[in-house]
């Protein structure tokens, strides 16, 4: 199947070849030809599977072959959970429709909201926003959404774990009932099941990949570390392995800054992006991590959805998430379109019982290896071991040779531990 299957105008076929697009991924064969026919949607795809153009080229065509009549009040409506998403389906957008005489524009906090009110005023066709700038503008009456047909919810999952349910809810009760709605979502979890109920009419339920699950293209592999010894470590394999674009999450601020600061000192140049900078300087630093000025970018969980990154080869958990969920959200930033990629979790002994639920939330074990010379100095399974959980043995003689290694580029299966596969750190 090729795009010209699904019913796209020649306009957008066009702007798509020239991206180099021919043929559609299994979210955009599904999603296209529904949202073309009005119907609702909720939708779960994994991350980097191509679900911003699954929305984005359908709602194009829609408001084409419906041409605006008098002011340019937003008539499609597309909700992100953070700046950074916002951007880029804007980009999309205008990436998308560059043939088409519609207007778009985004909005969101970090930056000045005058100009966003002489966009508005000037009239846009798509608006893309985040919750609480969209409820700012409401607020000062710069903003007329009595006309929007079509209400994407991008990330509904995410926007919900941050807290915006009570901001959606302000924002469609002044949005007209008669709209079609799109809900995308990685997780099909509990929470998305009952907003969608509430508002989707009949939807049409397209889910292209298991649920709950990492992108196929992952490789994951998991390093047990004493805690103070992470920060070495990490720097260690940037360095010993030549990674060249890295994407590190840490589980605070604070704790971001600090690594940041202290791989730097060891001759990485690295940034960081959490919610306390400003939207200039997550710009900048996404910019110069993405143009390869920055080799590690050290990012809290705001920057789990949404980057879009061509071709990053590793992600790593310098902390594991406290929501395993998160970790499926991490990880997917590489792997993405049908690139290989690599996720590292450093796991100190009191992440343990994080690291087990995410495996329970995968059904899978993720693949253990000790680096020689970085051995922890007790066991993960130590006083949290569950009873039934099969020890696996190293024979004396390899755990022996083991002590004399210096830093090798082969890791050894840890002695005590779960049943693992021997593996390469490379």
């Amino acid at each position: 199947m090729t795009f010209h299957h699904l019913g796209l105008a020649t306009d957008l076929l066009r702007a798509v070849a020239e991206q180099g697009y021919s043929e559609p991924t299994p979210i955009q064969q599904q999603a296209i030809p529904a949202i073309l026919q009005g119907q609702d949607i909720l939708a779960s795809a994994q991350t980097g599977t191509g679900k911003t153009a699954g929305f984005t080229l359908p709602l194009l065509q829609r408001l084409k072959t419906t041409p605006f009549q008098g002011h340019r009040a937003p008539r499609a409506l597309i909700l992100t959970p953070t700046r950074e998403l916002a951007a880029q389906v804007s980009d999309s957008v205008k990436l998308y429709g560059k043939y088409l005489p519609l207007r778009s524009a985004a909005i969101y906090g970090g930056v000045g909201i005058v100009p966003q009110i002489q966009t508005l005023r000037r009239g846009v066709d798509i608006l893309v926003a985040t919750p609480g700038r969209l409820l700012d503008h409401l607020q000062q009456k710069t903003l007329d959404l009595s006309h929007v047909e079509i209400l994407v919810l991008d990330e509904c999952d995410r926007m919900l774990d941050m807290g915006f349910i009570h901001d959606i809810r302000k924002i469609l009760a002044v949005l007209p009932s008669s709209r079609q709605t799109l809900m995308f979502s990685a997780t099909f979890s509990k929470p998305i099941q009952q907003l969608a109920h509430t508002l989707l009419k009949s939807p049409t339920l397209i889910e292209v990949a298991p649920r709950n699950t990492a992108a196929e293209q992952v490789t994951q592999i998991m390093h047990p570390v004493d805690r103070d010894r992470k920060q070495e470590l990490l720097a260690y394999m940037i360095s010993f392995h030549n990674w060249r674009q890295v994407l590190v999450f840490t589980r605070t601020k604070h704790g971001a800054n600090r690594l940041a600061e202290k791989l730097t000192k060891d001759g990485l140049k690295t940034a960081a992006i959490h919610g306390n900078k400003t939207q200039a300087a997550r710009t900048r630093a996404l910019n110069d991590f993405k143009q390869g000025k920055v080799r590690v970018l050290v990012a809290t969980d705001v920057a789990s959805r949404g980057l879009d990154i061509d071709h990053l080869p590793y992600v790593v958990n310098f902390d594991l998430p406290n929501v395993p969920e998160d970790y499926v959200h991490r990880i997917g930033r590489t792997g993405r379109a049908g690139n290989e990629g690599k996720a590292v979790s450093l796991v100190c002994r009191d992440e343990y019982p994080l690291l087990k639920s995410i495996e329970r939330l995968l059904n899978r074990t993720i693949a253990e290896t000790v680096i020689s010379g970085y051995e922890p100095t007790a066991s993960l399974q130590s006083d949290v071991e569950p009873p039934n959980r099969k020890q696996s043995q190293q024979p004396r003689s390899n755990r022996a040779n083991s002590q004399t290694q210096a830093k090798p580029t082969r890791s050894k299966a840890k002695s005590g531990g779960r049943d693992r596969k021997r593996l390469h750190t490379a």
